[in-house]
């Protein structure tokens, strides 16, 4: 089993699921450690409305890079990224209260 993609998909798949992490790494960072932001701000519902769906589509597309002989560590990984993701925003949405 290879590590890197080897179709264009595969590589979408993990470069979309890299952009997610690096930016849910950066925020946390800013706003947990460094306590520069806070999640109640308007930034916060921007960057969610961008990389969850990233993360979604990242899904969709590993699991089509799978199906097309795309059997490497990352596609695998991208896909269980993308498969907790949907289901953070199933279980969060059962949990909220406003």
């Amino acid at each position: 089993m290879r590590i890197k993609p080897e179709t264009k998909l595969g590589r979408w798949s993990v470069g979309l699921n890299i952009f997610f992490l690096i930016v849910i790494i950066i925020s946390v960072t800013l706003v947990n450690v460094l306590g520069i932001l806070s999640y109640d701000d308007h930034w916060w519902d921007v960057s969610i409305a961008i990389i969850f769906p990233a993360s979604i589509i990242a899904f969709i597309l590993g699991i089509i890079a799978i199906r097309k002989k795309d059997h490497s560590v990352l596609v695998y990984s991208s896909v269980v990224i993308g498969l907790l993701t949907i289901l953070f925003i199933l279980l969060h949405s059962l949990f909220i209260s406003d």
